[in-house]
């Protein structure tokens, strides 16, 4: 127990930005070595001609895995957060359900079917999988900006009311910060798990991270997803810390705000 109890306290201690520099420097040891590590990949797939994934650079792939899911994340963003303000306007009130619905039905869909729906209407490539990942990685953003606008408490709003603000300025000035770190929380987790499910671009022509994957799945070749899928991982835990180390800057500023 004492041993556990001092790990946490360790855990604790450590600093917030160190994590996003340990594994950014993984991920650019992973891109940077993987063609050179012939021999420990080897391991996986003693008897295979070739190990080592070369049909692209690997930090070329990540460039493209990398555009696809920002392209999507922003253009989602936009749109979740919006649509969530909209909503939870005295005008919009009334379509709340509706956006509640619509954007879960994007997750009721896997990314599969939603690739094979959109290829016959906007062909191979990237517009495919960025379409997907919009639909599977909107329900967090509309349910934590909802979550977020809704927890404002009321008395806060009526008292910048009473001040002579305008419904905007409180929207801007005190709504949205507040529920900043609600939507960041929701934007984190659409990013994070889109970040995954982009390899699956792969299997529609759009070159990303997921090549190696598939290539080692059709030709029986572990060692190519294993260097795939690690360099996907090191990707969202670097993304991941990032945001957590924002997170963690929106709550402390708003609690040194509040205690002032």
């Amino acid at each position: 127990m004492s041993n556990a109890f001092s790990v946490t306290q360790q855990r604790k201690q450590t600093p917030l930005w160190l994590w996003p520099l340990l594994w950014g420097a993984l991920l650019l040891i992973g891109v940077v070595g993987i063609p050179s590590a012939d021999s420990l990949f080897r391991w996986i797939e003693p008897d295979a001609r070739q190990v080592i994934y070369d049909r692209a650079d690997f930090h070329v792939l990540l460039a493209r895995h990398m555009s696809v899911v920002a392209i999507a994340a922003i253009v989602t963003v936009v749109v979740g957060v919006l649509a969530g303000i909209a909503v939870t306007r005295r005008w919009g009130s009334d379509f709340l359900p509706l956006v509640a619905q619509l954007a879960s039905l994007g997750q009721t869909f896997p990314p599969v079917a939603v690739l094979a729906l959109a290829v016959p209407v906007l062909g191979f490539g990237t517009v495919p999988i960025i379409v997907a990942l919009m639909l599977y990685g909107l329900l967090p953003i509309v349910r934590n900006t909802l979550a977020g606008l809704h927890g404002v408490d009321s008395d806060i709003k009526m008292a910048a009311h009473a001040m002579g603000m305008t419904p905007t300025q409180i929207l801007r000035q005190v709504e949205l910060p507040l529920a900043a770190p609600v939507i960041l929380a929701g934007v984190r987790t659409s990013v994070t798990i889109n970040i995954a499910t982009a390899a699956l671009g792969a299997t529609v022509g759009a070159s990303n991270l997921g090549d190696p994957i598939i290539a080692g799945i059709v030709n029986g070749n572990m060692a190519y997803v294993v260097q795939g899928a690690l360099i996907i991982a090191l990707l969202a835990l670097t993304i991941d810390s990032l945001f957590e180390l924002l997170h963690h800057h929106l709550r402390s500023r708003f609690s040194s705000s509040s205690a002032s």
